[in-house]
């Protein structure tokens, strides 16, 4: 047998014995927690640990997909360690053991020290390391017996001694492979069991809102082709966090707290929640690492409790400026303590999204929504903690990373319609977009051709100073390669920022152009 062949042989064997870690850590981690699964635990560590700029560049790239992008580098990442743990296993034992066994503190590590870990979330890596450390020594040795039986083959042994080795050596490969496609099918299905937690959000019965949102206008909707719809569906609705696994939170568990610079700590349930007074808004939440005309912003309908009324029930004490919310999973957000309490603003602790219980993704059972504020500094998914403290004492997840603390959304306005590089008809044109000022409102939008003069465009009507609302410029397009932009100008007076500026620390600023080709 060929060095080379060998060589190749022993690097299946690594890639096995990491299959086998991975699936049997993700079985266990079903009898632990999910969140301890060992390569979901490291890739929640490495979105921990990587600088703001890395995330922001994938976000950039990946966009809604950066999880899954960030999954893939871990798989390729584990496929490299695990080449080089079975050729160092096959050349040099018990090294290959030794390297596997480093990944599985790194895993365990990262695993122990997530938000809500215990001890026992070191159980599916341990375990899963011990099993893939088991295999490999168990098919690395086997792979030795085959090669030294070719290496050392006799006429009088007739080949059946190599013949019997390779045998032996397919036999527990195979059998390896299939303990852990059985295993990782198993771990897939009870996690899908887990996910029960979909059945229980079905059968809830939503409260009637005390204070019901006036009715969407039938001029919100512009109603042209190719324009985004003014509220956004859930399905579409975009998806920005930290979290790798969607919490599968069971609802009669979950508990919030408020903590912190107050007269009185409260705890509240579900049900609680539930029985209390509700209010029905329709709100625009925005992530601030969206680009000048990007689509991480949506428009949905909401419904909850107001925030301010269980921190009033709290009593903030004096000097307290900044409420620190916590997720589930760990994460923080530094909301201003005079927004949660202002009474003309919807800030809620919201249970429903369109009418129905929020989906696990966007936060079931309970998430917050702050008109007004980037999703970094209010938008709490899977929400388990408030502390009413201030600005000077704690810092938040993206604070620490270099962003704002604070997070008002800036003025800004997209064009949707036509699509940049297309080409269009001579003649009118529809140019078309969304403009938003959340807690401010719409005042107008201007669009420029050829860096002409502004000129006024059409405006939907608008359903509430905290949604986007639609506008629309009949624009006599003629022959040619033509740049089209927009800006918008608040109810206030201010006007949409022309200057290019970075999302980081506190959003993006500059008007969207595009350019166009008319026929």
């Amino acid at each position: 047998m060929s060095r080379r062949r060998e060589h190749l042989l022993a690097a299946l064997l690594g890639v096995l014995a990491a299959a086998v870690t991975v699936a049997l850590g993700d079985l266990i981690a079903q009898f632990v927690d999910a969140g301890s699964s060992p390569l979901f635990a490291v890739g929640a560590w490495v979105i921990d640990i990587v600088p703001g700029w890395v995330k922001e560049t994938a976000i950039a790239l990946f966009g809604t997909g950066d999880k899954v992008a960030l999954l893939v580098g871990l798989g390729l990442l584990v496929a490299i360690l695990a080449v080089a743990a079975g050729i160092l296993e096959y050349r040099r034992s018990p090294w290959g053991v030794v390297v596997l066994v480093g990944v599985g503190v790194v895993a365990a590590g990262a695993a122990v020290t997530r938000a809500g870990a215990s001890v026992n979330w070191i159980l599916p890596t341990a375990i899963g390391v011990a099993a893939g450390a088991i295999v490999l020594r168990m098919t690395t040795d086997r792979l030795r017996r085959w090669t030294r039986a070719v290496a050392d083959q006799t006429p009088k042994a007739d080949g059946i001694y190599a013949a019997t080795s390779r045998r032996g050596f397919i036999n527990a490969v195979a059998g390896s492979a299939v303990a852990a496609v059985l295993v990782g099918i198993a771990g897939r299905a009870m996690s899908a069991a887990t996910s029960a937690a979909n059945g229980v959000r079905e059968a809830i019965a939503l409260p009637k809102p005390v204070t019901s949102a006036p009715p969407i206008p039938a001029g919100a909707e512009l109603g042209l082709r190719g324009l985004s719809a003014v509220v956004t569906s859930n399905d579409t609705f975009y998806r920005i966090d930290t979290a790798l696994q969607v919490p599968r939170i069971d609802p009669a568990q979950w508990k919030l707290r408020i903590v912190g610079l107050v007269d009185r700590e409260i705890e509240i349930g579900y049900d609680e929640l539930l029985a209390l007074p509700m209010t029905e808004t329709v709100a625009t939440l925005m992530c601030v690492s969206n680009e000048i005309g990007g689509n991480l912003i949506g428009n949905a309908v909401w419904l909850g409790h107001p925030i301010r009324e269980l921190l009033k029930k709290a009593g903030p004490k004096a000097g307290a400026d900044m409420v620190l919310s916590t997720s589930q999973d760990g994460w923080t957000a530094s909301t201003p303590l005079d927004v949660l309490l202002d009474d003309k603003r919807d800030a809620i602790f919201a249970v429903a999204m369109n009418g129905e219980p929020l989906p696990l993704a966007h936060g079931f059972p309970v998430r917050m929504v702050v008109p007004g504020l980037y999703g970094y500094v209010s938008a709490t998914k899977w929400v388990t903690e408030l502390r009413v403290t201030r600005f000077a004492d704690d810092v938040a997840y993206w604070t620490v990373r270099g962003w704002s603390d604070r997070g008002p959304i800036k003025t800004s306005s997209r064009i949707d319609v036509p699509r940049t590089g297309k080409t269009v008809e001579a003649g009118t044109v529809a140019v078309a977009g969304f403009a938003w000022a959340q807690h401010t409102g719409i005042a107008g939008v201007d669009v420029r051709i050829d860096g002409g003069e502004w000129v006024p465009a059409r405006l939907a009507d608008a359903i509430n100073a905290d949604t986007w609302v639609q506008w629309v410029y009949e624009w006599n397009a003629t022959a040619g390669n033509h740049v089209i932009e927009a800006r918008a100008t608040d109810a206030a007076g201010g006007e949409q920022s022309g200057t290019p500026v970075s999302v980081i620390p506190n959003g993006a600023e500059g008007y969207h152009t595009i350019s166009v080709s008319v026929a």
